[in-house]
């Protein structure tokens, strides 16, 4: 696979791991290991490891990873339309430090192709559905594609999570901002709780926040996560910084980077967020877990749950076992 351009090989898993689970040799996958469950935002999880979203932005390989042993899967993000995202090049690897980095730009086929695809799956555990604004939406009317998407996805996902932090749209992490993000957080739970009584179920709301922030916005955002009775943070997205990668190959390259080059600065937001939240919401821990030993410490950190992404690309799918194990 990496003989292959990132992108190619990225492509090729997904129809690889597409034709595994059809063919039946998925089924051959050893069953992740027992783990005890875990609960959080009222929902229970067979295990705590999440498969963390972007690697299947459109849903297209649920099935396939559910055979992986993951305790929930996260798609998308997903936009209310379809669009191309930034012209390719926009995935590079950095071997040397175990990063990616990307600049997708939020390529997806929209959010009507992705509740096809979820409807389309046989898996029956927690699906989340990871949801963003098309790049020609102008921050002013963002929260109307916040809306849309939550409106359509609200029946087929047993938990949404609004991402405001990719750093690969044009202003996104602008809604990160205490005033914007405040007016966004009241919409959304005003969304959600006549979606709830429409729907007869409740469907947690969590929001996904950048690695790239000071102390006081995350004591910020905590606050408003508490302030506007969100259910759940996820902490953190990629990051913009290139201290850890400096001088390597593609360390320059514009876009996110994820992988172990962002543990460190993902687990100081987890414990911030922790040590102002006090509890009040769980928070999912994702940024640079390539070992049982990196997810130990971000729960160490206050973290509830963990999700995996770029690990999988260096330690492969053993890894999924190997963090389970780990947090038992």
């Amino acid at each position: 696979m990496f003989q292959l351009d990132a992108e190619s090989a990225h492509d090729l898993t997904l129809k690889s791991l597409k034709w595994a689970e059809k063919t039946g040799v998925l089924g051959l996958y050893p069953q992740a290991p027992a783990c005890a469950p875990r609960q959080a935002m009222g929902l229970t999880f067979p295990n705590p490891v999440g498969l963390a979203a972007g690697l299947d932005k459109n849903g297209a390989v649920i099935d396939g990873m559910a055979k992986l042993g993951f305790g929930f899967i996260e798609v998308g993000t997903v936009t209310p339309r379809p669009q191309p995202g930034n012209p390719k090049p926009r995935l590079f690897r950095v071997p040397q430090a175990e990063g990616i980095i990307n600049r997708f730009g939020f390529n997806n086929l929209g959010v009507d192709n992705l509740i096809e695809n979820v409807r389309a799956a046989k898996y029956k555990g927690i699906l989340g559905i990871n949801i963003g604004k098309n790049f020609d939406t102008p921050n002013e009317r963002a929260v109307e594609d916040y809306l849309l998407c939550i409106q359509k996805v609200y029946a087929h996902a047993s938990y949404i999570t609004v991402n405001i932090s990719s750093p690969n749209t044009k202003n996104l992490r602008a809604l990160q901002e205490k005033e914007a993000l405040s007016d966004l957080l009241a919409s959304l739970k005003l969304e959600q709780t006549k979606l709830a009584e429409q729907h007869g179920k409740y469907v947690p709301i969590t929001l996904k926040i950048a690695p790239d922030l000071t102390p006081e916005q995350v004591i910020e955002i905590a606050d408003l996560l508490m302030q506007h009775k969100m259910d759940g943070v996820i902490a953190t997205n990629t990051t913009l910084s290139r201290e850890a990668v400096k001088g390597l190959p593609h360390a320059d390259e514009a876009g996110g980077l994820s992988g172990a080059p962002v543990r460190n600065q993902s687990t100081l937001v987890v414990q911030q967020l922790s040590k102002q939240l006090q509890g009040a919401l769980p928070i999912v821990g994702v940024g640079g877990i390539l070992s049982g030993a990196d997810a130990v410490e971000k729960i160490a950190a206050g973290a509830s749950l963990v999700q995996v992404y770029s690990g999988l690309i260096y330690k492969g799918p053993a890894l999924v076992h190997e963090v389970a194990r780990a947090l038992g």
